[in-house]
């Protein structure tokens, strides 16, 4: 097949703290970037809550504009890459969210997932969907939403509802839904990626699971349906941008880096360091069941527009993942909650201004702590400090915390593939995985960058152009609607990349993450 070398693709990257379009050149060049921040409201504590409406009325907004920045008429197809769990319920009539959204990071089911814990079926969900019982996943989410609001379930049952997280609210919109007159066309679908993070999918039949359903009482008829990530899902409705569009990939943000990355093949590690942080292995057709706190998700999937002759969709893909839940958002508290800087970009040059963190350990468990320690009940701490402190010594070490939960989650993946065979190491973290891919907004910082390849031992290489969960997105549409050939030809481009090598001994790295884990006992004890 003969690609053209000056089509473009659209990604709209619908994140936790901001609303993004990009347009991206054949080559995977930032032809036009528009972004908009996106206001989180906490109505009680724990949780967590965005404007659905908010969403897509932005996105629709930066999707024009960015259009508008560059040749709209080159732009062959769009690509959709969302914040994950986050759970919306909606009436199909109106097109009204019946509830704000509730986010990924809410806390809000705790109850409710010990209670289910309690009933003993934590080892079900676990084998079903390589998950946990966690508030964070959708499905304890949407739960909430049919038992509170008032005839919920019942107009469930009739099919007067839709769930969807934020990817297929997103699709149902652009293909129909946003219009009395156009609702009926409107395409109600998810993809493997998002299915599988809301506790309701079973990775191993690739179906949404009766047994679960019926555990959390959700109505089958609230659900969409699945596809692979890359596959046309639908067009976009005329009017809504300057040229109908294909629909060609829905995709998880963290799946979506994972593809962006080119981590494709077994063995290929990548981490985006955003809001939070999330660690991806791909595992390849293996769902690798995790003994040391990870979760088991499907990674991005082909489907049969891009295989030869039109035959079947790829067979599945999988991913042991570890997800950080304050990462980047460590900073924004240095901004916001503590005031110790003006603007994010000054935390590298004040964590600078000191060699070190002077001792001072930081443990940002605003919302509980995520993998490998799950434990919602865990709260922010700070320790070793002395009189000689300083804000400065508080800064690096929420950078280093950043570097030092990523640690752990490496760590606890080398494990995992020790117990299935992959391989033996030297007593330390440094051969199995051979280097980490890295993305994400807090990835520009060097310092982070620097101290995380220290605690690894393996080099950390970062991309020119860190949009790559957009980039994902564009790529898993490029290949669903014939912008590229084959993954083959994505890989022959050449990228730009800066690769941060180790400085720091084995015992020295060791000895840094052991005060992390002393830090983190205090947390859980707190």
């Amino acid at each position: 097949m003969t690609t053209d070398p000056s089509s473009s693709i659209l990604a709209l990257d619908q994140g936790t703290s901001s609303t993004r379009a990009i347009v991206f050149d054949h080559a995977g060049g930032l032809a036009a970037v528009a972004q908009r921040e996106l206001p989180q409201s906490y109505p009680q504590p724990g949780w967590v809550e965005h404007d659905a409406r908010r969403i897509w009325d932005d996105q629709l907004a930066t999707a024009r504009e960015a259009l508008a920045a560059t040749d709209a008429g080159r732009v062959a197809a769009l690509g959709i890459t969302n914040q994950r769990e986050t759970t919306v319920l909606w009436d199909r009539a109106s097109g009204e969210p019946l509830h704000p959204a509730i986010v990924w990071q809410d806390r809000r089911t705790a109850e409710t997932c010990a209670t289910l814990r309690a009933q003993g079926l934590e080892a079900e969900v676990r084998a079903r969907t390589g998950l946990l019982l966690n508030p964070y996943f959708s499905g304890t989410k949407l739960q909430w939403l049919l038992d509170h609001i008032p005839g919920a379930r019942a107009r469930a049952q009739r099919g007067e509802l839709a769930f969807g997280t934020i990817d297929s609210w997103l699709l149902w919109l652009l293909s129909g839904g946003v219009a009395a007159s156009t609702r009926a066309q409107a395409v109600h679908a998810t993809d493997v990626s998002n299915a599988s993070r809301t506790l309701l999918w079973n990775i191993h039949t690739q179906q949404w699971d009766d047994t679960l359903l019926a555990a959390l009482g959700i109505p089958r008829e609230l659900l969409p349906q699945v596809l692979p990530s890359s596959h046309v899902y639908g067009h976009t409705a005329p009017g809504l941008l300057p040229a109908v569009l294909p629909i060609g990939a829905l995709v998880g943000d963290q799946q979506a880096a994972l593809f962006g990355q080119g981590c494709v093949r077994p063995g290929l590690a990548k981490n985006t360091y955003g809001t939070g942080c999330f660690l991806l292995l791909h595992t390849g057709g293996t769902a690798l069941a995790s003994g040391n706190g990870l979760l088991t998700t499907a990674a991005a999937q082909i489907g049969s527009e891009v295989t030869p002759h039109g035959g079947p969709a790829r067979a599945a893909q999988y991913a042991l993942e570890g997800s950080v839940f304050v990462g980047g958002a460590v900073v924004q508290w240095l901004r916001d909650g503590l005031n110790a800087i003006r603007a994010s970009t000054e935390v590298e040059r004040l964590a600078q201004s000191v060699p070190d963190s002077g001792g001072v350990v930081f443990v940002p468990a605003f919302t509980g702590l995520g993998a490998p320690y799950w434990r919602a009940d865990a709260t922010g701490t700070i320790t070793g400090l002395t009189r000689g402190s300083t804000v400065a010594h508080v800064a690096r070490a929420a950078l280093e915390s950043i570097a030092f939960q990523s640690a752990a989650l490496l760590q606890a993946m080398n494990a995992d593939m020790r117990a299935a065979g992959a391989g033996e190491t030297p007593g330390d973290l440094r051969n199995l995985v051979t280097e980490l891919r890295v993305d994400g907004g807090a990835s520009a910082n060097d310092l982070l960058m620097q101290f995380q390849a220290d605690l690894l031992g393996i080099p950390v290489v970062r991309p020119q152009v860190l949009e790559t969960t957009a980039l994902g997105a564009a790529l898993l549409a490029g290949l669903s609607c014939g912008v590229y050939s084959s993954w083959a030809e994505i890989e022959a481009q050449p990228r730009d990349s800066r690769r941060f090598l180790p400085r720091m001994s084995a015992s020295q790295a060791a000895s840094r993450q052991q005060s992390w884990e002393h830090a983190v006992r205090k947390a859980l004890a707190a």
